[in-house]
């Protein structure tokens, strides 16, 4: 007969906290929530309540700040969390202001004893603890006894079968408090402002009787409150055994004659990388993308990270997104995490259950990531590939590159090896003339074609024509600059 003691586990309402809490709050825990002034600890805590608080399971909110229970109530209520009816109901609001500023540990505690006694609440919320020991440090009362007023606070919520939050304003970890000992729970909430972004982070540091999910998970505070972004789980394909089973499925690309290029279509599921310079045409070769696999009954979403007007979209591309056939996410805010773009992107394919993802482009999508996540960039993009392709999807990005003429970097961030298939797109002179060419750099697992190709941009989109040197009467039957083929050294084309 199994003695194990089975622990309940709550979800606390608020988006991506469950998964990095590793499955919920834990019922009956003694928490902490920390963190520097602003950083969003009694939002955070306001949201939780709003969400577990019921007649049934009622919860008090002690206040200990200078400012009554209104005020703070004045900037709660502007969250969509907010239930006025739950206030006075499900919900009470203590004030322990006085108390605090006596200075008295064990008049607080009494005081919280008697309300907690009075109402029986299943969650107490304690803000912002950190009042109650700077009052205790400035008075001269032999009776205050931190230690022991944190350990018998703690005792006494278990014993009550409350769940328990303590709120305070902790700048470093580190410090020596007997709250952190104590605590069940330990909620780790911090900011920071790198050039003009505002950051914020979250770390579960301590969380009793189960797994959390380890590091800092960046979260951001909107009109819904506080919603977090773990990193997404990823599954790797195998390619070994993609290479040994039966043919994918080829999706088309809605330009003529690049299907044959790429050895009969794109592989469904595949990761493809549209490399090239400045008006190469690679949003008109996503647009047309997108707009082949509606032609074909399938759904898309598209993040824009360009700063480019609305008007410059192609007419039938606009048209999908107005259908909600395709889904967009137009982000151009310079604050944004990679794991907040990867929940948004999974939420729309999730929401209109597409098969097509774009990105356009990486070189925007790195401009809008606030600098404190620039740093593990690389490795951040390729937990977003495998995060996306994971589901099924087919993904193709697009990257801004210089063309230098003599070489070419077909990925900026040296991780050509992330995507299964990569076209690069680049300019040669001819006669005194630019002309663009297009060629097939890998496709993983297929043959593909090798040529350099030609093509043009007119209102029909991209034109793909003859080879490079086959063209008739491009070159008056001999070549004015010769280009050479595509060679691969690591991720450049030469």
């Amino acid at each position: 007969m199994s003695t194990k003691v089975t622990i309940n586990r709550l979800a606390t309402g608020v988006p991506g906290l469950d998964e990095i809490l590793g499955g919920g709050l834990p019922e009956f825990s003694f928490n902490l929530i920390a963190g520097p002034p602003g950083c969003g600890k009694t939002t955070l805590a306001h949201q939780m309540m709003f969400s577990l608080a019921t007649p049934e399971r009622p919860a008090i909110f002690f206040t200990v700040l200078g400012e009554p229970p209104l005020k703070m109530l004045r900037y709660q209520q502007q969250f969509s969390f907010f239930d006025e009816e739950a206030v006075n109901t499900s919900i009470r609001y203590v004030n322990l202001a006085d108390d605090t500023l006596a200075g008295d540990l064990e008049e607080v505690l009494r005081r919280i004893v008697h309300e907690v006694e009075t109402h029986a609440p299943a969650l107490v919320f304690v803000d912002s603890f950190r009042s109650v020991v700077l009052a205790s440090e400035t008075h001269a009362n032999p009776n205050n006894n931190l230690p022991q007023f944190v350990q018998q606070l703690g005792m006494l919520m278990t014993t009550w079968q409350a769940t328990t939050f303590l709120l305070g304003e902790y700048f470093n970890e580190l410090d020596s408090n007997p709250i952190f000992t104590v605590a069940d729970g330990l909620i780790w909430l911090r900011q920071s402002v790198q050039r003009n972004s505002m950051v914020r982070k979250m770390e579960i540091m301590k969380m009793r009787g189960q797994p959390t999910l380890p590091g800092l998970h960046a979260f951001r505070i909107g009109e819904n409150g506080v919603t977090v972004f773990p990193p997404p789980s990823t599954v790797v394909p195998n390619y070994a055994e993609m290479a040994h089973s039966a043919l994918p499925h080829r999706l088309r690309m809605g330009v003529p004659r690049l299907d044959d290029m790429l050895g009969g279509g794109l592989p469904q599921g595949y990761s493809l990388l549209v490399a090239g310079p400045s008006g190469s045409g690679k949003s008109l070769l996503a647009a047309a993308f997108l707009e082949e696999g509606a032609r074909n009954g399938e759904t898309g979403v598209m993040a824009v990270f360009e700063q480019r007007p609305n008007h410059l979209r192609s007419a039938a591309l606009t048209q999908l997104i107005r259908n909600d056939q395709v889904g967009m996410i137009d982000r151009r805010v310079a604050d944004l995490s990679i794991d907040e773009v990867v929940h948004q992107l999974l939420s729309e394919i999730h929401r209109l259950k597409a098969t097509r993802v774009v990105i356009d482009s990486l070189s925007g999508f790195e401009l809008a990531i606030a600098p404190a996540f620039r740093d593990d960039f690389r490795e951040s993009l390729s937990r977003m590939v495998s995060a996306l392709t994971s589901t099924g999807v087919t993904l193709l990005m697009t990257s801004e590159l210089e063309d230098r003429y003599t070489d070419l970097r077909f990925s900026p961030y040296g991780t050509a090896f992330l995507t299964d298939a990569i076209i690069v797109q680049r300019y040669i002179e001819v006669d005194s003339r630019l002309q663009r060419i297009m060629a097939v750099v890998k496709v993983r697992a297929s043959a593909h074609s090798d040529e350099l190709r030609l093509y043009s941009i007119n209102d029909q989109g991209l034109q793909i024509s003859d080879r490079l040197y086959e063209q008739e009467g491009l070159l008056g039957g001999r070549p004015s600059r010769r280009v050479s083929g595509p060679t691969q050294h690591g991720d450049q084309l030469t």
